[in-house]
């Protein structure tokens, strides 16, 4: 016996349902930093300074239109005066506590954080890193001992580095908390070393810092240091700070934000 067709009234009440698209994932995109653990800082920006510079930027090209978080460090070269120091230097020698009232979005007072940096290192080190009287140093590259930048997490101290003339620091290691501040606020270059370099140079002696080839070479002496790649870091501070390349890479608005 056949089966009977459903009736036309029950079908007329059917609902029917239409497929549903798969929602989209949503596009994130990760920076991956080896010493930055924490949220950005309150100076993304590389400020300015009305003095010039005692550090010379042989080369510099990159375009920053089209940088992404995979990109080798910029081709960039220092060329300058070192100051040497030692281990364990704080953010209280970088910076002392009270010049931390100091707004660094203010241009003046970004320049007198300028003439305070490494104020606070003791009577060991008897050659001021800032002169008298003066905002920025003849020493526009560091080098450093182990757990450079130890101490309190003041974002002041790479700021401080930056106003002064750094343009990078080459340490044996860091306090990851000065590690990431430096990437944040784009204000100078974290580089370590392979081996403990400040007990091969002295205050004074002329170097290079070559980005591109992972090198230092101290002038005075003749000798070459090999330097650990700064990696995903290098394009930060290059676009001036994690926001300056957030806005750069399309990760956040770069239109202005109305009140």
């Amino acid at each position: 016996m056949a089966t009977a067709a459903p009736a036309a009234s029950s079908l007329s009440h059917a609902t029917i349902i239409p497929p549903q698209p798969h929602p989209k994932p949503s596009s994130t995109t990760t920076l991956s930093f080896r010493s930055i653990s924490r949220a950005p800082t309150k100076f993304p920006f590389k400020l300015p300074s009305s003095s010039p510079s005692p550090l010379r930027r042989l080369s510099a090209t990159h375009n920053n239109n089209n940088i992404s978080s995979s990109s080798p460090p910029p081709a960039t070269t220092f060329h300058g005066l070192c100051y040497v120091v030692s281990d364990n230097i704080d953010t209280d020698q970088i910076i002392p506590a009270e010049h931390l009232t100091l707004v660094p979005s203010n241009p003046d007072e970004y320049r007198k954080l300028g003439s305070f940096a490494l104020i606070g290192l003791p009577s060991a080190y008897p050659i001021r890193f800032v002169d008298p009287g003066e905002f920025r140093s003849k020493y526009s590259i560091i080098i450093a001992g182990d757990n450079f930048g130890c101490g309190s997490s003041r974002e002041h101290a790479p700021v401080a580095l930056g106003a002064s003339g750094v343009k990078a620091v080459v340490a044996e290691s860091y306090a990851r908390i000065f590690f990431r501040n430096s990437v944040a606020t784009g204000e100078v270059y974290p580089l370590e070393s392979e081996v403990r370099v400040c007990d091969e140079c002295n205050t004074g002696d002329v170097v290079t810092v070559e980005l591109a080839e992972n090198l230092l070479i101290n002038h005075t002496t003749g000798k070459e240091y090999r330097l650990k790649p700064i990696g995903d870091a290098g394009p930060v501070i290059e676009a001036g700070g994690i926001f300056a390349y957030a806005r750069q890479t399309g990760m956040i608005s770069s239109s202005p934000v109305s009140a």
